[in-house]
């Protein structure tokens, strides 16, 4: 059993960076898949992130590209979601996804773990 548990939210300023972490309980999270996504209020979830299992490849939103990198701890059964140069449409619950189905994904679908999501807002 796969049980993921974020951290690292709150409210940040413009143009400040959060580090947020995704780390698991049970199962290890080595040979899995691990997706960042994010809901608004009132939006659909949408993709921010993803890391294959290994770590060596990776892929962003055109939303974020630039200001995120998506990280892992395997050792620590640990992912991580730098943010940068934060924006008020950043504001968003963040939630972390495990896959054991693919070496890398970008639609929620392909995940079968989530977590319970962790609130960032930035305030202008």
């Amino acid at each position: 059993q796969v049980q993921l548990v974020e951290s690292g939210g709150g409210t940040v300023q413009a143009g400040d960076s959060v580090r947020l972490s995704c780390a698991s309980s049970g199962r290890t999270l080595r040979s899995a898949a691990m997706g960042w996504f994010r809901q608004a209020p009132g939006k659909e979830r949408e993709f921010v992130a993803t890391i294959s299992w290994g770590g060596g490849s990776t892929y962003y939103a055109d939303s974020v590209k630039g200001r995120c990198t998506i990280s892992r701890d395997n050792a620590k059964n640990t992912v991580y979601l730098q943010m940068n140069s934060l924006k008020p449409e950043d504001t968003a619950v963040y939630y972390c996804a495990a896959t054991y189905r693919r070496n890398i994904a970008t639609s929620g679908r392909e995940y079968d773990y989530w977590g319970q999501g962790t609130q960032v807002s930035v305030s202008s």
